[in-house]
């Protein structure tokens, strides 16, 4: 066999070789992707996003996109090939395993959390939004999770209404932990509550509920990287009762970041008018009970899957403006936003056509 032949057959096995082993190869990588936007404003599988009955709504229009991210599963093994398509792809972002699944977490467990954040976001942003339309919101604080194995197990549960801590009266999720860790481990401490089925019970028939009942558990030393401290076991959380009824149906989505958009959403429905006059406006941010927005991972993918839907403006939390200015999709337009109040602003300038003075994010 002539020499040039057999150095040809020699490279052609080779990066055959090469190319099956980049197949074969798992990696410990990760992939992230535009996912699909969603109108608040509109319909999402043959029903409205936003349903609200028993307040009057008004007609709107335009858009107010929430966006989303797309990311390999949790037991999914991305080869050396794909890693490196993903790499080189423009619209795609390869990113370290751990950093969407750390600690060893699983799918469903990745699943079960994503869930509680957006139902918990669902909450904020009801509760948001009606703040800034002055419209009363009844709050409390709960128990929101139970650790297994805690010496709370047992003794609390998720959605027991707690009124005090050893007869200091509770206001804020945070006063429980500091009223916990005024003790020793090894101490006692009291908890005034409602339990979850007396609340629940006293919500279905309108009512206020009024019994109460004194918990006593022996308080334990924390066991995580911190300062240690006494530990009951258990997380707190807020709940509300609003004055009327609002669903958000929204299937398939997980995590925090659509918290900004049902805000504004909901505000739209409950004013005159159309917040965005008509135009396409997306966005994403975390938002709490007082209106704050938060950042948000996955916001290039998030910018790159607003634009292609025909996004003009994208609401731009203020902690992501760096990361989202490094490669803005041309014709989007990136409005930097830290509060409701700012989305707001933002919007009535959109809609005014007097965009020069947008606050806009840069690198």
């Amino acid at each position: 066999m002539p020499r040039r032949t057999a150095t040809m057959l020699a490279s052609t096995l080779m990066l055959i070789a090469l190319l099956c082993a980049g197949v074969l190869i798992p990696v410990p990588y990760a992939e992230m992707s535009p996912g699909p936007t969603v109108n608040t404003l509109g319909d999402h599988g043959g029903e409205p996003v936003l349903q609200i009955s028993g307040r009057k709504t008004y007609t709107t229009s335009g858009h107010l996109n929430m966006t989303t991210v797309r990311v390999t599963s949790a037991d999914y093994r991305m080869n050396l090939v794909e890693a490196v398509y993903g790499w080189l792809a423009h619209d795609n972002k390869v990113v370290p395993h751990d950093t969407l699944y750390p600690d060893g977490k699983t799918e469903e467990q990745s699943t079960q959390e994503n869930a509680e954040e957006f139902s918990q976001s669902q909450e904020s942003a009801k509760v948001a939004a009606l703040k800034e339309l002055d419209i009363p919101v009844t709050s409390w604080v709960i128990v929101s999770t139970v650790v297994k194995g805690s010496p709370a197990e047992g003794r609390l549960h998720a959605g027991d209404v707690i009124k005090a801590v050893d007869g200091t009266a509770v206001k804020e999720p945070g006063d429980v932990a500091k009223l916990v860790t005024r003790h020793k481990p090894g101490e006692k401490v009291v908890f005034r509550i409602v339990p979850a089925k007396d609340q629940a019970a006293a919500e279905k028939a309108n009512k206020t509920a009024t019994e109460t009942q004194d918990v006593t558990i022996t308080t334990a030393t924390s066991d995580d990287s911190g300062e240690k401290r006494a530990i009951v076991g258990i997380s707190a959380g807020t709940d509300h009762t609003f004055p009327f009824t609002i669903d958000i149906k929204l299937a398939d989505v997980g995590g925090p970041s659509a918290g900004l958009m049902f805000a504004l959403g909901i505000y739209d429905k409950l004013t005159p008018g159309s917040l965005t006059g008509g135009t396409f406006v997306a966005g994403t941010g975390t938002i709490d009970d007082a209106g704050k927005v938060g950042p948000i991972g996955g916001i290039e993918m998030k910018t790159v899957g607003a634009r292609s839907q025909g996004a003009q403006y994208f609401l731009t939390p203020a902690e992501n403006c760096a990361a989202a200015a490094k490669d803005t999709p041309s014709g989007l337009r990136l409005v930097k936003v830290d509060t409701i109040d700012d989305a707001l602003d933002a919007l009535e300038d959109i809609r005014g056509g007097d965009t020069a003075d947008l606050p806009t994010c840069t690198k």
